[in-house]
C-alpha cells in the first residue's frame, strides 16, 4: 500500500479522488491548501502527490520546493482546469511526473498513479542533491532544527566558509548539502571528503592534486579535489583531523583562493568554498596547540551547530515517518508505544543510529504495527565510547518505555500499574541479591534495607 496525498481545495474532487485511490489499495489524506499539505507531510510522508495549480492560499506549483523538501521522493501529479502551455512547462520544470488536465477521466488518475508509482525510485538516495530546496533532506520542524533551517538559508547565498559542528550522526553532511543545493553554486559540484579515512601522507595530494615535476606537461597529473570541485563547494569533514602541514595550506587556499599542487612549482588559482565539519572542540584543540587557531577563525566564517536527537525529540514521528518512506513494502504502522520508547532511548549515535534502529524494527516487524520490542538491544560499549547513558538514566528509559506498552491501563481493566511495576521491579531486584550472596537471605535482607522476615514474605508472595 502507498501513500498518497491530494492536495485540492475542492471538497468534492478530494473526496472522489480519496475514494478513487483508496478503492486501489492507497493510503490517501487530502489537503485543501497548500499550508495543510505541508503540515500533513510532517506526519504523512507521501509517495505521490496530486496537485491543483490554482489553490485559494498559494500556487501549487510555486509551492513545489516546499512540499518537495517535506517529501523529496514522492512522484509529484499537477492537476489543473487552466491547462496551457506556460502552466505545463512550469510544472515540469517544477519537477512534476505528469500533467492532468480537468476534468480528467478517473482511470485516466489511477493508471499515471500507478506508473508514478512504478518508477518512484526505491529511496531517497536518487533526490538530486542540487534539489532547490529550502531544507534538503534535514527532516524536523522542531525549535532546533528551525534555527538549523534558519542558518543555512543566511549563509546559503554567501560565499563564506561555514563550520558545522556536531556529535556523530547528528547530519553535518546533510547540513553541508542543503547549503550548497540553496547556494549560487547549485548547479556546479558539491564533494566531500573526510579526513580522518585519510592517510596523512595522501591528504595533501588528495586536496591539492599532484604533478609529475614543476616543468612536465600536465599530461599524467592528478587532479585534486579542490580542482574537481572548482565552482562548486568543498566539504571537508573531520577537519580537525587535518595534519599540520596541511592546515598550513588549508589556509593559504582560504586566503589567497589558489593552490600549489603536490610537486608543483606555481599556484593555480581556485573558486572554490569550503564547508568544513567536525565532532571534536576545535576550540579546545586550538588551546592545546594541535589545530592552527588561524585557520580555525578562517573556517568559522560562519558557525552552524547541529542538535543532538535528544535536543529534538519532537522530531521523533517525522523523523520515523521519513526513514519508513524507503523500507520494503508494507510499510508498518508507528504505535505511540513505539515512538515512547524512542523517546526514552539516549541516542549515542543521533539520528544515524535511529535510522539504522527504525530499519531494524521494519524487517524485525514485518509489516506488523512497530512495537517497543522491535527495537535492538542498545550497546552499552556504544553508550560509553559517547559519555553514555548513566545506570539511572537506562533504568529511566526502561520504565518509561514500560509505562508506555502498559498505557493506558484503563483499557485493560488493571488499575494497578503502580503495584505492577513495583513487583516486576522487586523480583529483579531480589534475584539479584540472593544471587550476589549465594543464596543467604539474612546478608541479602540487610544489604538491601529490610529485614529478613520482610524479604521472607516478600519472596514467597
Amino acid at each position: 500500500m502507498s501513500r498518497i496525498l491530494v492536495v485540492d481545495d475542492e471538497p468534492a474532487i478530494g473526496w472522489s479522488l480519496r475514494e478513487l485511490l483508496g478503492e486501489d489499495g492507497h493510503d490517501v489524506e487530502v489537503a485543501g491548501s497548500v499550508e495543510a499539505a505541508v503540515e500533513t507531510c510532517g506526519r504523512f510522508v507521501p509517495d505521490a502527490l496530486l496537485l491543483d495549480v490554482r489553490l485559494e492560499d498559494r500556487d501549487g506549483i510555486e509551492a513545489l520546493p516546499d512540499l518537495k523538501a517535506r517529501a523529496p521522493a514522492a512522484r509529484v501529479i499537477v492537476m489543473t482546469a487552466f491547462g496551457d502551455l506556460a502552466t505545463a512547462v512550469r510544472a515540469m520544470e517544477g519537477g512534476a511526473f505528469d500533467y492532468l488536465v480537468k476534468p480528467f477521466d478517473l482511470e485516466r488518475v489511477s493508471s499515471v498513479v500507478a506508473r508514478a508509482l512504478a518508477t518512484r525510485p526505491p529511496d531517497d538516495s536518487t533526490v538530486p542533491v542540487a534539489a532547490p530546496t529550502a531544507e534538503g533532506r534535514l527532516v524536523g520542524g522542531s525549535a532546533p532544527m528551525q534555527d538549523v533551517f534558519k542558518r543555512i538559508a543566511l549563509a546559503a547565498p554567501t560565499d563564506l566558509p561555514v563550520l558545522i559542528t556536531g556529535p556523530t550522526g547528528t547530519g553535518k553532511d546533510l547540513a553541508a548539502r542543503a547549503i550548497h543545493a540553496n547556494s549560487p553554486r547549485r548547479d556546479r559540484p558539491f564533494l566531500a571528503t573526510s579526513l580522518a579515512a585519510r592517510a596523512p601522507g595522501v591528504i595533501e595530494s588528495e586536496l591539492f592534486g599532484h604533478v609529475r615535476g614543476a616543468f612536465t606537461s600536465a599530461t599524467g597529473d592528478r587532479a585534486g579535489l579542490f580542482e574537481l570541485a572548482d565552482g562548486g563547494t568543498l566539504l571537508l569533514d573531520e577537519i580537525g583531523e587535518a595534519p599540520p602541514d596541511v592546515q598550513a595550506k588549508l589556509l593559504r587556499v582560504l586566503e589567497a583562493r589558489e593552490i600549489t599542487p603536490v610537486g608543483a612549482a606555481m599556484p593555480r588559482p581556485i573558486d572554490v568554498r569550503v564547508v568544513a565539519a567536525t565532532n571534536r572542540d576545535l576550540d579546545a584543540a586550538v588551546a592545546a596547540g594541535t589545530f592552527r587557531a588561524d585557520l580555525f577563525h578562517r573556517l568559522n566564517g560562519f558557525p552552524l551547530g547541529m542538535p543532538t536527537l535528544a535536543e529534538r525529540l519532537d522530531d521523533l514521528p517525522a523523523l520515523v515517518a521519513w526513514f519508513l518512506s524507503s523500507a520494503a513494502e508494507p510499510r508498518p504502522p508507528i504505535t505511540e508505544a513505539f515512538l515512547a520508547a524512542l523517546r526514552a532511548r539516549p541516542w549515542p549515535g543521533n539520528v544515524r543510529e535511529l535510522k539504522h534502529a527504525v530499519a531494524y524494527a521494519a524487517v524485525l516487524a514485518r509489516g506488523a504495527p512497530l512495537a517497543p520490542e522491535h527495537l535492538p538491544a542498545t550497546s552499552t560499549a556504544a553508550g560509553h565510547a559517547h559519555g553514555g547513558p548513566t545506570a539511572r538514566a537506562r533504568i529511566e528509559a526502561a520504565v518509561r518505555a514500560w509505562v508506555a506498552e502498559q498505557w493506558p491501563a484503563e483499557s485493560t481493566g488493571e488499575n494497578d500499574l503502580h503495584s505492577r511495576l513495583l513487583a516486576v521491579v522487586e523480583s529483579i531486584l531480589f534475584d539479584e541479591a540472593l544471587a550476589r550472596t549465594e543464596g543467604n537471605r539474612t546478608v541479602a535482607a540487610r544489604l538491601l534495607g529490610l529485614d529478613r522476615a520482610t524479604l521472607r514474605s516478600r519472596l514467597d508472595r
